[in-house]
């Protein structure tokens, strides 16, 4: 195919869900449209076939019907939110905070999950060919072959996937938090080249075992179970309960919902009720403290109020009464 992605947007293979809905010189906006939210994505074209986008989503799922054309590398820095994919064995791996990315986009399409229904983000991509020829034009002191540093972490077409790492974060950071005046492609494309200059100094050998993948059997019933705990929050269900309900052992459990969600499973359940409610509190003002502890599973107020103030920084009186002078 061989085109510049930027400026074939329409025979990309973005899919139907995704549409153009501003452009200005370099720049595109991209919405993706579900039944469960909406996604931005908006795009700059750094040089031919090197582009820069800034990943936006509010939603829970959403169908990728992405297809390859012919990307050589593409690099993806999660910086907030969750995302779940699937690889080319049928293993679930998930994406959180600082976390990095890298694939040719042989495996993308089919169905996305965000379980935090949100995800921020920036995937940089060079298209074959075009970027080669590209970075040799308008970045000549960068002495670096695409194709041997994409063989190099995706080796049969496989994701490489680097956990947590302070010197990319500082380099994404400067990238997510730039002054509008300096976001120039000029800048983009300084910080481009150092990554790519980062990235041949890691020897991938070295975090070839630091993510686990999980089968779809055991993400489902996790995901079955969050459900349950999420839509009861007026139960307070045991270790013993949930792991016989999902059919794994309690340790498996704990296991697969933290790869899942990003926290133990209690700690998930304790924040998830004090923001349900944190949200009674204004919306519920004729309801008392002791009513709202009630409905989501305290029979002790003084343990709920513990609990509010633990996860929301205030007691849930204090909490309402500043709702109420604002």
């Amino acid at each position: 195919m061989n085109e510049d992605l930027f400026y074939s947007l329409d025979n990309a293979g973005f899919g139907s869900n995704v549409h153009e809905v501003a452009a200005e010189g370099e720049c595109r906006v991209l919405r993706l449209d579900d039944d469960t939210g909406e996604g931005f994505m908006t795009m700059y074209r750094v040089a031919e076939g090197v582009y820069l986008m800034y990943n936006d989503f509010h939603l829970k799922s959403c169908i990728s019907e992405y297809q390859n054309v012919e990307t050589v590398l593409c690099i993806d820095h999660c910086r907030e939110g969750r995302i779940e994919h699937e690889n080319a064995l049928g293993g679930h791996y998930y994406m959180e905070a600082g976390d990095l990315r890298i694939d040719r986009r042989v495996h993308h399409a089919g169905n996305v999950e965000m379980p935090l229904s949100h995800y921020h983000g920036i995937t940089i991509g060079f298209i074959s060919g075009l970027a080669e020829a590209a970075l040799k034009r308008e970045m000549p002191f960068i002495h670096l072959d695409l194709d041997a540093l994409a063989e190099k972490f995706c080796a049969d077409n496989k994701e490489f996937l680097l956990r947590t790492n302070e010197p990319f974060n500082q380099l994404f950071s400067q990238l997510y938090h730039a002054p509008k005046s300096i976001r120039r492609l000029d800048f983009y494309k300084v910080k481009i080249a150092e990554l790519l200059l980062m990235l041949d100094t890691v020897d991938p050998t070295q975090y070839s075992e630091q993510r686990q993948y999980f089968p779809a059997s055991q993400t489902d019933k996790v995901k079955e179970i969050h459900t349950l705990i999420t839509g009861s929050l007026n139960k307070s269900f045991t270790a013993e309960e949930l792991a016989k309900l999902s059919g794994m052992p309690p340790a498996t459990l704990r296991k697969v919902f933290r790869a899942v969600y990003g926290t133990p499973i209690y700690q998930y359940i304790k924040s998830y009720k004090m923001k349900a409610a944190a949200a009674m509190l204004i919306s519920e003002r004729d309801m008392s403290i002791a009513e709202i502890a009630q409905r989501l599973g305290y029979d002790n107020a003084s343990k709920f109020s513990a609990a509010f103030r633990d996860v929301m920084g205030v007691t849930p009186q204090s909490y309402r009464n500043r709702q109420e002078e604002l």
